[in-house]
């Protein structure tokens, strides 16, 4: 378990890149698809939560099963191993157990709100619901005009803004109890035939799924938009569905805008039953158009796009070096050892000075960082001038001399 942990956090810090990648490319097929049918971006969308999932899952299973099955898998292939087991840093080990710790938290809390609310519909459905005979078999009708094998359950039910279909092996469609009684037969028929549209192509298991997803990786911004995309698509393939079996898309659209009348009076919030704009699902039913590609709003996302791919060819770059035999070393013989500031020998000042060298094939110092302060201003950059000065055997690879970036710490003491 010891071993988990850190692993665990890796992965959830390495899914902050893959995230934006799965995204980027998500809305690139989107746009290319925008004009395809809704089947079409509902697959990519549907995809690209799936690759959410088994992308991290995959990571956390070669960075516990160890570093020779992540090369065997990832030479050559799509990610460097680079990328997936990064050296190893004791000193980042609590902030892991940390991220660790809250992501268990907060998914924890979102799956317990999960498994709250379904309880909440069948809790409700079984004790509040009520039955109607006219309209069960009305829809016991349509379900096998629909082909809905199935028995399907219909309950009367307050408390819920609109229609929406529960339950996986016995589906179960409850219908506010405002509808009822406020909305002509007809256009309830229409609500009836989309949520049967769901029954038939068994999105509720598919929103199960799509809702834990969503409680893992509640923490990356491109999983609740692709997953947001899901859910509007999935109700365009409903609407398209109810529209076929009805005959007539105008009075699924009528349905829709009396749904929204329905609720604003009674001050709900307009949105359809699981998930979807209604008045986008509205005006695509009634003026269905080709959509434009807006490239400004396109430019960010490949910005974003192409700062990933740089830094994933970065990390190929470096993955595909290769092994170094021998590090950068000090030639102190070529240069003095760093001159000790008098005014900071005269107030007493000592300490340990980290830098971080870039050493060229030939040994020369192209550039030199400051990685951890000796607390003294003078004496950081006496030792970073002072070792510029020197010149260094140079890192060996293949029995060739490289490139290489190096620590270098510097002491400075009075004794």
């Amino acid at each position: 378990m010891s071993g988990f942990v850190p692993a665990l956090g890796w992965t959830l810090l390495h899914f902050l890149w893959q995230g934006l990648l799965i995204g980027c490319a998500t809305a690139l097929a989107r746009a290319v698809l925008r004009n395809a049918r809704p089947e079409a971006r509902y697959a990519v969308g549907c995809g690209a939560l799936l690759a959410c999932l088994a992308w991290p899952a995959a990571g956390l299973y070669l960075r516990l099963d160890g570093g020779e099955a992540t090369a065997a898998l990832f030479s050559g292939t799509l990610l460097p191993a680079a990328l997936l087991v990064p050296d190893s840093l004791p000193d980042l080990d609590l902030a892991l157990r940390a991220i660790v710790g809250i992501w268990a938290l907060c998914a924890a809390m979102l799956a317990l709100r999960m498994a709250l609310g379904m309880l909440w519909i069948g809790r409700s459905a079984s004790k509040n619901g009520a039955t109607h005979a006219l309209w069960q078999t009305r829809l016991s009708s349509m379900a096998q005009d629909a082909g809905v094998t199935r028995p399907v359950r219909l309950r009367v039910l307050d408390g819920i803004a609109s229609p929406l279909t529960a339950g996986i092996w016995r589906p179960m469609v409850l219908v506010p109890a405002a509808l009822i009684t406020g909305m002509p037969p007809h256009l309830l028929e229409a609500l009836l035939a989309h949520e049967l549209a769901h029954i038939r192509r068994h999105d509720y298991l598919l929103n199960l799924l799509q809702n834990a997803i969503e409680a893992l990786l509640f923490f990356h911004p491109a999983v609740w938009w692709i997953s947001r995309g899901v859910r509007l698509e999935r109700e365009h393939i409903a609407d398209d569905f109810a529209a076929r079996q009805l005959g007539e898309p105008r009075r699924l659209a009528l349905a829709l805008s009396e749904l929204e009348r329905l609720q604003f009076s009674t001050h709900h919030l307009a949105q359809a039953a699981n998930g979807g704009d209604l008045m986008s699902r509205i005006k695509r039913l009634l003026r269905p158009a080709p959509q434009t590609l807006n490239w400004k709003a396109a430019i960010p996302l490949l910005a974003l796009a192409g700062a990933c791919l740089g830094i994933y060819g970065q990390a190929v770059a470096a993955d595909s070096a290769p092994a170094v035999d021998r590090q950068a070393v000090a030639d102190f013989a070529t240069c003095s050892k760093p001159i000790y500031p008098a005014a900071s020998r005269q107030a007493k000042e000592a300490g340990t000075v980290n830098l971080s060298l870039d050493i060229d094939a030939n040994g020369k110092v192209l550039a030199s960082k400051l990685v951890r302060s000796s607390g003294h201003p003078a004496l950081d950059e006496a030792a970073r001038s002072g070792i510029a000065k020197c010149i260094f055997k140079p890192a060996l690879a293949g029995g060739k001399p490289v490139s290489s970036t190096v620590p270098f710490q510097y002491v400075w003491s009075l004794k």
